[in-house]
């Protein structure tokens, strides 16, 4: 993410390998189960209040996952997309839908899930007037380029595509054939609303009100949240647990040391400087698992000192960048060396491609040096490099890469870093283009498809596409796979689009992510899922 998707193709058989290959997860807890123990885990606050459509990133997409269900769900073992509200999802032609909606279901504040409330807040996240960051998962939808514009102010309020004809039923009009569209439906920006919602915005973003497994208690901003489990759940995928206290840390190594001293449950994002003594520490409470991540370093291209015409610079920079001693030194082998912009998690049927980025990605200190020369030379003799420092140990990867940087080019300090203190505070920055230099861009997949990871980034005014980057050529094969009903055919189509990337260079590809975590002694079935995300419903408290 956690970010937006115009398309996805089910890629299913390549994800169950994932939790084939995860350490630890299964282990007990020291006494039975107490379906009302509420656990503790660790979080950072989210960038922006937690509006389906308006939540593109990691720790507010967490809580979405606990407090929403959608028209469809990804499974938490496989990743396959499978029906949640959606009793059925019809068309005859690939670009005409009948959606119909589930008998039963309710919102927490006891308010019945109808067709309206998925159309409802789905005309919501498209209007422009509302500023939602996820608005172009829409754009798909027939009447988005009049209630979403790309300059100017909305000629309509609710995209015309969208009709409600019953309680349970409604109809989607695309702008084109999509036969893979239904499959995008598990994201959360596709997730109803309540009357609530609009009858009295402000309430409902002090306290969201949703129709997941878990309904929010209470949120201080810089300390905790609480959500504690929704009693009347409708779903099969009950919380089997009281609840879960998100407990916001600016700093991961003293959510580690919290977790040892008994004063946290779960953690998990497990800091680079323990993954030495990890194991040892917590035996088979330690999780490390392939995931659908990837780390990459993108421009300003609203710079003019690193956008158009600057492609062997910023070349230059990727292949000063030693990838193998980062990963082995600093992650213990939980990194490893990226050649292309998705991740191996997908597999060839998801549209993965090993060595797309062919030389761009590889180390050689001597070409480097060439390539930033011929490119113009670093601007003013420096580069800086940009994220947050609260989670991720990103300060520590940042000083290694600069090491590195600096070390191909004989200079000490002509890579430095300039830390963020908090993700919201990065976020806001990169919304207003504020960067001078290469910034942390990583993406956590919301679906396990190629397109995910190449839309979202790099599709021209993409949600996620904070470099600003354009490249019509790229458009133009992205659009042509996501017409394409073959679907087959459609994921041999993205690695096209990533040899445009590595000709151009607008993010350098780092390093595959696994994900990670590790819990205390009083929990038992824990795992990830294939995008790295606790499963907290299914966690069980002694």
């Amino acid at each position: 993410m956690r970010g937006g998707t115009h398309a996805g193709w089910t890629a299913c058989a390549v994800i169950v390998a994932l939790a084939a290959t995860a350490c630890g997860g299964s282990g007990s807890g020291s006494g039975s189960a107490d379906a009302s123990a509420v656990l503790s885990s660790s979080w950072g606050d989210p960038q922006n209040p937690l509006e389906p459509a308006n939540t593109n990133e990691v720790q507010g997409g967490k809580v979405l996952d606990m407090i929403f269900r959608g028209l469809m769900r990804y499974d938490p073992k496989t990743g396959e997309a499978e029906k949640m509200l959606a009793e059925k999802i019809e068309s005859s032609d690939a670009q005409n839908f009948t959606v119909t909606v589930k008998k039963g279901w309710t919102f927490s504040n006891g308010e019945k899930v109808t067709a309206k409330s998925f159309v409802d807040a789905w005309n919501y996240g498209a209007l422009v007037d509302n500023k939602q960051k996820n608005a172009y998962f829409f754009e798909y939808i027939d009447g988005y380029d009049k209630v979403h514009p790309e300059s100017g102010k909305a000629t309509a309020k609710t995209l015309s595509g969208l009709k409600v004809k019953d309680e349970r039923t409604f109809t989607v009009k695309l702008t084109q054939k999509f036969s893979t569209w239904p499959q995008t439906l598990g994201y959360a920006a596709f997730a109803p609303l309540p009357r609530a919602f609009f009858d009295d915005h402000a309430a409902w973003v002090a306290k969201p009100v949703g129709n997941g497994p878990y309904a929010v208690d209470s949120y201080t901003k810089g300390s905790v949240m609480k959500l504690r489990t929704w009693g009347d759940y409708p779903g099969e995928d009950k919380a089997q647990n009281g609840g879960v206290d998100l407990k916001v840390y600016t700093d991961n190594n003293a959510a580690y040391t919290d977790l040892q001293a008994g004063n946290l449950d779960l953690v998990d994002d497990i800091p680079a400087a323990q993954l030495k003594n990890v194991e040892a520490d917590l035996g088979d409470r330690y999780i490390n698992q392939p995931a659908g991540i990837i780390q990459t370093l993108a421009f300003p291209f609203y710079d003019k000192n690193w956008g158009e015409g600057k492609a062997k610079l910023r070349i230059g920079i990727s292949r000063a960048i030693n990838r193998k001693q980062i990963t082995e030194q600093i992650y213990q082998n939980t990194r490893t060396p990226a050649t292309d912009w998705t991740s191996p998690v997908l597999g060839k049927d998801g549209g993965y491609q090993a060595g797309l980025c062919g030389e761009a990605c590889t180390y050689d200190p001597a070409e480097a040096k060439k390539l930033i020369q011929a490119g113009g030379g670093l601007p003013n003799g420096k580069v800086t490099i940009t994220s947050n420092v609260d989670t991720g140990s990103h300060r520590v990867w940042m000083d290694a890469v600069c090491n590195s940087i600096n070390n191909a080019l004989g200079k000490d300090k002509a890579c430095t870093v300039v830390p963020v203190g908090t993700f919201a505070d990065y976020r806001n920055k990169l919304g207003n283009e504020e960067m001078s230099g290469p910034f942390r861009a990583g993406w956590q997949m919301d679906y396990p498809l190629a397109q995910n990871f190449l839309q979202p980034l790099y599709y021209t005014n993409a949600s996620s596409n904070d470099g600003k980057w354009s490249n019509e050529e790229f458009d133009r094969i992205v659009n042509a796979a996501n017409a394409e009903n073959d679907t087959a055919k459609a994921v041999t189509m993205f690695p096209q689009a990533e040899k445009i990337l590595a000709e151009k260079m607008p993010a350098i590809p780092l390093w595959y992510q696994n994900g990670s975590a590790g819990y205390s002694e009083r929990l038992s079935d824990v795992q990830l899922n294939p995008f790295s995300v606790p499963v907290y419903n299914e966690i069980k408290v002694s």
